[in-house]
């Protein structure tokens, strides 16, 4: 009843959370696959280039997501307080994921349909294009599915550099030890990252069927 009441009175500003978090999530998620798609496909059969662009990814991975927030302030331009230190943060969290699964996607096709596909006279950007990027589009997908949970749970952290979102309900009621003010944040957080694994799930599975 108290978790119920709190919500229902402070549902505007709960609100007004989650759209912040909504943009910081999609903001990232954008920039994420506009920079790791195209890098993964121009990185194809280059598998040097591959081991270097993963690693690159994978080091970001391994840094707590905290720590990288702070890394991030006092860098010039990217740098800060507010949303776009955060953004920085979130692509470079979310690139991994797509950035994997894009390389498998292209590198998996079965070797008799890139031969056949060459024996009918296209060149290397039309396998890639009209073979290679069709074929793998679910995998591409599955690693933007989880990409986009994993950033909906580490845009809660943004509110430590002012970014706002419904982390700020969890730190204040952290701070506050109350459990109804740390709900508030991490109710509506998980309820998106169950919708977008839904969506995107689903998706998945139609381009697996088309």
């Amino acid at each position: 009843m108290k978790y119920g009441q709190f919500f229902w009175n402070h549902r505007a500003e709960i609100l007004q959370a989650t759209q912040q978090h909504l943009v910081l999530v999609l903001a990232s998620m954008l920039i994420a696959v506009a920079i790791c798609v195209p890098l993964g496909m121009w990185i194809v059969g280059r598998p040097r280039l591959q081991s270097i662009a993963l690693g690159f990814a994978n080091i970001f991975q391994t840094i707590p997501s905290l720590a990288l927030f702070g890394f991030l302030i006092p860098i010039p331009f990217i740098g800060g307080i507010g949303a776009r230190t955060a953004i920085v943060a979130l692509v470079l969290y979310a690139m991994l994921p797509i950035l994997r699964n894009t390389c498998v996607g292209l590198n998996g096709i079965d070797p008799v349909v890139l031969e056949a596909a060459e024996a009918m006279g296209m060149t290397d950007r039309q396998v890639l294009l009209r073979v290679r990027l069709p074929l793998a589009r679910s995998i591409i997908l599955a690693g933007i599915r989880t990409s986009t949970v994993i950033t909906i749970g580490v845009a809660t952290i943004a509110a430590a550099i002012g970014a706002g979102g419904l982390g700020t309900y969890i730190f204040r009621g952290v701070a506050m030890v109350d459990t109804a003010v740390i709900l508030a944040g991490a109710v509506p957080a998980a309820l998106l990252a169950l919708a977008a694994d839904s969506l995107l799930g689903l998706l998945e599975r139609r381009l697996k069927v088309a």
